[in-house]
């Protein structure tokens, strides 16, 4: 899905979520999904699969909990499944394979990446209807509906506030990314979108690393800036970690540093610190998550972007059940090819002219406690 062929807006937290609960019942006909191969009884219990990136991260342990929590309210029996870790695709495949083979109505997923598409596929073409979490896959219509943060609009609000920060300053930056070996739209328009925020041009917006490696970015007072390169982190802590010190080996006056999450910030933290340059940097990133918030209150990161994932969860299983019953589908947010649940900036460092929450503020929203 080219999230930058789409307009976008950042939304108010309390906008968003008036927003999803309105659209939510708002109807479409999603293009290429086969109709649910038969309308349950409203006291018939329906099946769903939710199937996540990896349990390893508290992101999708939130997903489950607020899955389970909402299959129990709308009678679902709910199959939990999960990658190994970020980009394992096979299991995510067997997973799909099982729901199909079970009877399932519906499947929640968060793509691990392209190679699950044919899967998906299939899925809907056996009458399941298919909704897509965090993650828009390439292209968008491969799923019935897909419930995420709008991903670019995230990354360009931690890109302007960076822009603020640096006050004019040469910024040296390190590119802390998701994969190196496949593209998914949660890590390209993260990257592309805090490079926009920052004034920095992307060429080439299907892939991430396409921008010149040196110029002058225009956000905020404007000024020079040298990328330091883009490495792959898994966003993992130990992925951010040591893609921080190959940097770091490359350019020591890093001062900027942007991570795909919290997990892979926290590990360029810990490279930064044991290198003696962590009072020196600026790290951004993005999830919005409890720990994340209190590296936010501790001033490890500077800023993030707050997500909602236990929103996805909610909404994605009240539509399946709700359209197996013979329920009206929910339609993309407007201007986008996927229904935005909202992103939020977090700081306690507030920069003008970008709207931002506290971390005592984000306490009361963030997941993963």
């Amino acid at each position: 899905m080219p999230l930058h062929m789409k307009s976008r807006r950042t939304l108010a937290l309390a906008a968003s979520l008036a927003t999803i609960t309105a659209l939510s019942l708002t109807a479409c006909s999603p293009a290429g999904s086969a109709a649910p191969a038969a309308t349950a009884g409203a006291d018939e219990q329906v099946g769903v699969t939710l199937i996540v990136k990896t349990t390893s991260n508290p992101f999708f342990v939130s997903m489950e909990d607020a899955a389970k929590a909402d299959a129990e309210k709308a009678n679902v029996k709910l199959t939990l499944a999960a990658g190994k870790k970020d980009g394992d695709t096979d299991s995510q495949i067997q997973a799909i394979e099982n729901a199909i083979s079970r009877g399932d109505k519906g499947i929640l997923i968060t793509p691990n990446g392209p190679a699950v598409i044919n899967e998906i596929e299939k899925a809907r073409k056996a009458g399941l209807y298919v909704i897509a979490l965090d993650t828009v896959p390439d292209p968008a219509d491969s799923v019935d509906i897909t419930f995420a943060t709008d991903n670019f609009a995230a990354g360009e609000l931690i890109g302007k506030w960076t822009a603020e920060k640096l006050d004019g300053k040469q910024a040296n930056i390190a590119m802390l990314d998701l994969f190196s070996d496949q593209i998914v739209t949660v890590d390209t328009a993260r990257d592309q979108g805090f490079l926009k925020g920052l004034g920095i041009t992307v060429p080439d917006p299907s892939k991430n690393g396409s921008e010149a490696a040196s110029g002058s970015y225009t956000g905020g007072k404007g000024g020079q800036y040298t990328i330091a390169g883009h490495q792959a982190t898994q966003g993992a802590e130990d992925g951010g970690r040591s893609a921080m010190e190959t940097l770091l080996s490359k350019d020591p006056n890093i001062n900027v540093v942007y991570t795909i999450n919290e997990p892979a910030a926290y590990g360029a933290y810990q490279a930064l610190k044991a290198a003696g340059k962590e009072k020196d940097v600026i790290i951004v990133s993005v999830d919005g998550g409890c720990t994340g918030v209190g590296y936010i209150k501790d001033g490890i990161i500077g800023a993030t972007a707050q997500q909602y994932p236990s929103k996805m969860a909610s909404l994605g299983m009240e539509a399946i059940a709700d359209i197996a019953r013979g329920g009206e589908a929910p339609k993309p947010t407007d201007g986008l090819d996927f229904f935005s649940t909202g992103q939020q900036l977090v700081t306690d460092q507030p920069q003008t002219g970008v709207d931002s929450i506290t971390s005592s503020d984000a306490t009361s929203t963030c997941w993963g406690k």
